[in-house]
C-alpha cells in the first residue's frame, strides 16, 4: 500500500511537469513522500514543499520549476548491495556520451550510408580500447537512486559515501 501512494505522487509530479503547471497537490501523504521530496529538493529537482495536517490524511505542495524529466517508484521490493549501487544506477539513470567520435565509429558508418569500407582499418583495431577509455572518462550521468536504508532515506551518492545499502525506493531524473 505504501509503495503505490508513492507512485501515484510521483506520477502527480511528473504529469504536471508535463502540462508546466507551477505547483501539484499531493494526497494522501506519508513520511515515505516527504523524505523523497526533502531529497529532490536538496537536489535543486523542486522549488519547496509544504504539509497540510500531517496526522491525518493530510496533503502536501509541491512548488515545481521543470527540472523533472522522469520520476518513479518501485512498487516491487528491490534489495541492493552497497557495492552493487553503482551498477544499479548505471543501469537506470540516463547518461550521455560526451564524444560523438566515439559514437560514430560505435553505430557503424554503413547505418549513415556511407559504408563500413570507408572507415579506417586502424580505427577497428582500436575500437575497443576507445571505447573503454571513453567509456569510463567521458560519460555523463544525471538523477538520482532514493534508497530506504538503515540510516535513514537516501540518495545513491550519500549511500555510497557511507557504504549502506537497502531498498531501492525509485529514482528521479
Amino acid at each position: 500500500m505504501g509503495r503505490r501512494i508513492l507512485k501515484d505522487a510521483l506520477r502527480s509530479i511528473v504529469n504536471a511537469e508535463k502540462r508546466g503547471k507551477a505547483t501539484v497537490e499531493l494526497k494522501p501523504i506519508s513520511t515515505v513522500i516527504s523524505s523523497f521530496l526533502t531529497i529532490m529538493k536538496d537536489r535543486g529537482y523542486i522549488r519547496n514543499f509544504e504539509l497540510f495536517d500531517p496526522h491525518r490524511a493530510g496533503k502536501i505542495t509541491v512548488e515545481l520549476q521543470g527540472r523533472v524529466n522522469d520520476c518513479r517508484a518501485l512498487t516491487y521490493r528491490q534489495d541492493i548491495k552497497a557495492k552493487d549501487i553503482q551498477k544499479y544506477t548505471t543501469f537506470k539513470l540516463p547518461t550521455q556520451q560526451v564524444c560523438p567520435f566515439i559514437a560514430y565509429y560505435i553505430e557503424g558508418a554503413g547505418r549513415l550510408g556511407i559504408g563500413y569500407a570507408n572507415v579506417p582499418g586502424y580505427v577497428y583495431r582500436i575500437l575497443p580500447t576507445l571505447m573503454l577509455f571513453f567509456d569510463n572518462l567521458y560519460s555523463m550521468q544525471w538523477g538520482y537512486v532514493v534508497i530506504s536504508t538503515p540510516d535513514g532515506i537516501l540518495d545513491h551518492e550519500e549511500a555510497i559515501r557511507r557504504n549502506v545499502g537497502g531498498q531501492v525506493l525509485g529514482y528521479f531524473h
